[in-house]
């Protein structure tokens, strides 16, 4: 779907989605127009979802990472999706991704003190509807992450 030069391009965007086109265009020794051209139709194609800010969460405040793990009850009246769009919407919480195994989504969240975690757990997260057990991992530090 993307050639050598969307490739080029869009890493050059995820390095820093705020370069001007003709900065780009320079250093990968293409046509201003060209790039501007190729940015417009990877984002109308849906490649490119949206242009975004990467905070440093531990200036922010947010210096705790964790990973949940949450079991979903199917008795209950409500979905397995629906319940992880409830929990994408608590504050803190940064990612829901609906996943195979023994558990059935995983959480990722960040918060000020594992105190703040656990209660996002205990108060908000175990509170809705459908969420059976959870586990709760702590990041000691990260390596490596993507966005």
């Amino acid at each position: 779907m993307l050639d050598g030069k969307d490739r080029a391009i869009l890493d050059e965007l995820r390095k820093d989605s705020r370069r001007s086109t003709k900065a780009i265009a320079e250093d990968l020794n293409m046509p201003r127009a060209t790039v501007h051209e190729r940015i417009r139709r990877m984002h109308d194609k849906g490649i490119i979802r949206r242009f975004t800010v990467i905070p440093d969460h531990s200036l922010l405040g947010e210096s705790i990472t964790a990973f949940i793990l949450v079991t979903f009850l199917p008795h209950e009246p409500v979905s397995q999706r629906t319940v992880a769009e409830i929990i994408s919407a608590i504050d803190g919480v940064q990612e829901v991704h609906l996943i195979s195994g023994e558990y059935d989504m995983m959480v990722k969240v960040r918060g000020n003190s594992l105190e703040n975690v656990g209660a996002l757990v205990i108060d908000r997260i175990r509170n809705v509807e459908g969420v059976g057990r959870t586990i709760t991992c702590a990041a000691f530090t990260t390596v490596k992450e993507e966005y």
